[in-house]
């Protein structure tokens, strides 16, 4: 079955791990002390503030001193009802005793309890912790639609070592498991919104893939990522040939794609014994690799590697033959009914090559 794999010799190293679990902890942490940093400066002034205070007042009334480390505690069974002791006779002191149970239950009632909850147990959180991990990568790539087709590239890019953070409004319960399995953080959210696209850090991103199903969907957040971020590059999958070339054309985006685009040349080439690679497109020139098998009696059998590459404009990459492979092959081989061969030329000439190989 006819397959296209990519690969780049020189791929960029991923961040460690471990670095990005703790700069991910660091932006969670910092968005959780935002929204209960009130809570916990109360808290915070009232058990060491306070703690202090009374003690230096019990210094002055009782001529004792409390232990600067058991200060703190006090204010804490202070706010839960405990009293250490009966309630003192000077009114400075029995102040603490009755404003401290409301200033704990105000610091409750703010969510203290919550925060730390939520500090350690982040799964509670998953929607927060996903974006607080997608906003420490730089130059990743965002793939919008992580349905069947995106969670393969997804799949894709992160075995190539590429860091990927998805968009999808509502994703699968499988596919979630397995981009958590992956590491790949996932924004639940329209990937249209501006909102959600910087969540996925579109500024710093360097590729951006508009995957979805829906042509207009599509469209819409290509040109809400072309706005926010003019260079990024922009992959999309289209069905609709129209938008293909209004996207290239006003959009300035490199590369629309299709499912039957990318399905057709596989098909095709099933049909008459040959791999057809996807065509690439270079300065106004289409070319092509395919793997093909040498049919008895064709123009190719019996003549040598460099005649047919210079009669028919064409590079051999790779010749094999009774179970042996030579990349490259020398120009003095001669090829043999049977034999296996990898071809590289433009797309017209292919074309030619896999009509003329047909047995006598």
């Amino acid at each position: 079955m006819p397959y296209t794999r990519l690969v780049l010799p020189n791929g960029r190293r991923r961040a460690t791990r471990m670095a990005r679990a703790l700069r991910a902890i660091w932006r969670d942490s910092s968005a959780l002390w935002r929204e209960f940093h009130i809570p916990i400066t109360v808290f915070l002034l009232v058990t060491l503030g306070g703690g202090w205070l009374y003690g230096e007042l019990y210094f002055l009334a009782r001529g004792q001193e409390i232990a600067l480390i058991d200060r703190p505690y006090l204010m804490l069974q202070l706010m839960i009802l405990e009293t250490p002791e009966p309630a003192p006779p000077e009114w400075y002191l029995i102040l603490f005793w009755y404003l401290l149970p409301p200033i704990a239950a105000l610091i409750i009632g703010r969510g203290a309890l919550d925060f730390v909850r939520l500090f350690f147990n982040r799964g509670e959180r998953r929607a927060a912790w996903e974006e607080a991990v997608a906003s420490t990568y730089r130059n990743h790539v965002i793939i919008l639609g992580v349905g069947h087709v995106g969670l393969r590239v997804a799949r894709t890019l992160n075995d190539m070592g590429f860091e990927v953070v998805g968009i999808d409004i509502k994703a699968k319960p499988e596919i979630e498991v397995e981009l958590s399995k992956l590491g790949i953080p996932l924004i639940i959210e329209d990937g249209r919104s501006p909102v959600a696209l910087e969540k996925a850090g579109l500024r710093y991103a360097q590729s951006f893939i508009a995957c979805t199903a829906n042509d207009h969907t599509n469209l819409e957040a290509i040109m809400r990522a072309r706005d926010l971020n003019p260079n990024i590059r922009i992959v999309a999958r289209m069905w609709d040939d129209q938008f293909s070339n209004q996207l290239k054309r006003f959009m300035d985006v490199q590369a629309v794609l299709s499912a039957s685009d990318l399905a057709a040349p596989a098909f095709a080439g099933s049909a008459v014994g040959v791999e057809i690679t996807q065509t690439v497109h270079v300065n106004g020139v289409d070319y092509s690799l395919i793997r093909l098998t040498v049919a008895p009696g064709a123009f190719m059998d019996g003549v040598t590697v460099g005649t047919l590459q210079t009669q028919n404009h064409m590079d051999i990459v790779l010749h094999g033959r009774d179970g042996s492979t030579e990349v490259q092959p020398a120009r003095e081989t001669v090829v043999r009914a049977s034999d296996t061969l990898v071809i590289f030329a433009r797309h017209d000439q292919i074309l030619d090559v896999v009509n003329r190989n047909r047995s006598r």
